[in-house]
């Protein structure tokens, strides 16, 4: 089960990416998203896979040159059910853009909980705009 959990981070990774196809392939019809940092208000009433995906798309038109990078080691806790796997996925992340013309790191975790084989919720922690790269490659 963790090549499943890494290979469902690795796409959720491709979605905020900007592979925003994959918002419909991973996400079930109803989602909840937790997201801790300061400014994250407008991920609260995201509720579908469409609205994650433009908001997504929104997202970079204001960081240039943003990528995400899965970094250390992802913990997984999935088991099968008859639906697909079903349980928690959870790794850090590093995403890295220019700001104010200068390169930015900035690392974080995300946890996925997946029902079924799709994520249904996520909680992400990062260090925001001010926050510190953990890793540093």
């Amino acid at each position: 089960m963790h090549e499943v959990g890494v290979r469902v981070f690795d796409d959720w990774t491709a979605l905020w990416n900007r592979d925003l196809t994959l918002a419909e392939k991973i996400m079930a019809p109803e989602i909840r998203l937790r997201y801790a940092q300061p400014g994250s208000d407008a991920f609260d009433t995201i509720r579908h896979p469409k609205q994650l995906a433009e908001r997504i798309d929104q997202f970079h038109e204001t960081r240039p040159n943003l990528r995400y990078k899965a970094e250390g080691e992802a913990v997984v806790n999935l088991t099968m059910s008859d639906g697909g796997p079903t349980g928690l996925v959870t790794r850090p992340y590093l995403a890295r853009h220019d700001y104010d013309g200068k390169p930015h790191a900035i690392s974080g975790i995300d946890m996925l909980r997946l029902e079924n084989g799709l994520i249904v919720e996520v909680w992400s922690v990062s260090g925001g705009l001010a926050g510190r790269a953990f890793y540093n490659d």
